[in-house]
């Protein structure tokens, strides 16, 4: 069966830092593409950044420089690292993944998705 479990969300205040855990269980891992995605209240799901099973990264304008991604192939675990976390990033974060070792923004090209943390940043 494949999962995807993602954890560490939680409330913490502006300016503060979160990471992020994705789990992955039931497939190759290494084969895979990673994506995180968050959807804010009322808006669209939309991506924050993904790793390849090679390790490059894409991040989205609205967190480069603030957000870093890892994996981990031996626990199969990618990990998104927060820092100088802002209002605006409050949203549940999902993580999902794709088959092939392309950097995908489109949630459509994700094979299988996990079931989100929530992440709130007070001001």
């Amino acid at each position: 069966e494949v999962q995807l479990q993602a954890s560490g969300g939680g409330l913490v205040q502006a300016g503060g830092s979160l990471r992020l855990s994705c789990a992955a269980s039931g497939f190759t891992f290494d084969d895979y593409s990673i994506g995180w995605f968050r959807q804010a209240p009322g808006k669209e799901r939309e991506g924050v950044s993904c790793i390849s099973g090679i390790g490059d990264t894409y991040y989205a304008d609205s967190v480069g420089g603030r957000f870093t991604m890892s994996r981990d192939s031996a626990k199969a675990t990618v990990y998104l690292q927060m820092h100088s976390l802002k209002p605006e990033d409050t949203a549940v974060y999902y993580c999902a993944a794709d088959w092939g070792a392309q950097l995908s923004q489109s949630e459509r090209a994700y094979d299988y998705w996990g079931q989100g943390t929530l992440v709130t940043v007070s001001s």
